[in-house]
């Protein structure tokens, strides 16, 4: 390994050299035109097929190898773009990425937005919330900013109301002024929560773990209506926001053939303005 990063240390002094020696400046060498192989990772579900579907055929069309990297959790995929094992991550809205990327100080930054499938409260056991009793248990991601999603999602249904004055994007179980129906709260890693099913009354789903587990939104007895900080990001190193790549990658979320497969494919999620 240390061989290997001397070797690409090497190559690219020499790079450095060569460009000024014909006046090219250094923002011209970070395009780093020459890159062609990319590897973009997205968690299980929506996020992966929207980009095997919709993106990847837009940049092998523009000359580039793609290799798409399936996560199960929503750590992983951050902390891989970070060490490099990624060049780009499709998977989490804004509030998670800057809450994660400000916790572990990680050097990333957004480069657009994309579609989400939207949150939904979901249950095997009652039919609505109507059928909702003193008690029931509800399962909700234990994430702090997909938490604080959906408790408001339990406030848009009028399950429960929000002390006043506390942050929408930092709300808690203690944050909670009455919960009439005393529902017990039951916090779990978001990839689990449709096994959470069969042990609870509802569960509150993101909408790609709940698409991947083979539920589907309209099954939903509740959906979130998203904000645009809900909307997911396409995440890159800082150092890589500018180059030719990122600005492909960029380009082919916000174009036509995008939009025309998300329309298709994707009906119901939640969309970025651009591609309204």
């Amino acid at each position: 390994m240390s061989r290997l990063f001397t070797t690409r240390r090497s190559i690219l002094a020499a790079a450095v050299l060569a460009a000024a020696s014909v006046g090219l400046s250094a923002p011209a060498l970070a395009q780093d035109a020459s890159k062609k192989q990319l590897v973009i990772g997205g968690t299980a579900g929506s996020n992966i097929d929207q980009l095997q579907y919709g993106i990847v055929p837009q940049l092998q069309k523009k000359g580039y190898k793609v290799k798409l990297v399936e996560f199960n959790d929503y750590v992983q995929p951050n902390l891989a773009l970070a060490d490099g094992s990624l060049d780009a991550n499709f998977f989490q809205h804004e509030v998670y990425f800057n809450q994660f990327k400000g916790d572990r100080k990680l050097d990333l930054v957004a480069l657009t937005q994309g579609p989400i499938a939207p949150m939904g409260v979901y249950s095997k056991q009652r039919k609505s919330l109507a059928d909702l009793k003193e008690g029931d248990r509800v399962a909700l991601p234990n994430d702090p900013s997909n938490l604080a999603r959906g408790i408001l999602l339990l406030q848009q249904a009028g399950l429960v109301k929000i002390k006043e004055g506390v942050n929408p994007l930092r709300v808690s179980e203690l944050d909670l002024a009455s919960n009439p129906k005393k529902i017990k709260l039951v916090p779990l890693d978001a990839a689990h929560l449709p096994r959470a099913l069969d042990d609870t009354q509802f569960a509150i789903i993101n909408g790609n773990f709940a698409i991947s587990s083979g539920l589907k939104l309209t099954e939903a007895v509740l959906l979130e209506k998203v904000p645009d900080h809900y909307l997911n990001i396409v995440a890159v190193k800082t150092k890589d926001k500018d180059a030719q790549w990122a600005k492909d990658l960029a380009e082919a979320y916000r174009s036509a053939d995008f939009k025309a497969v998300v329309d298709s494919k994707f009906a119901g999620y939640a969309k970025p303005g651009f591609l309204q």
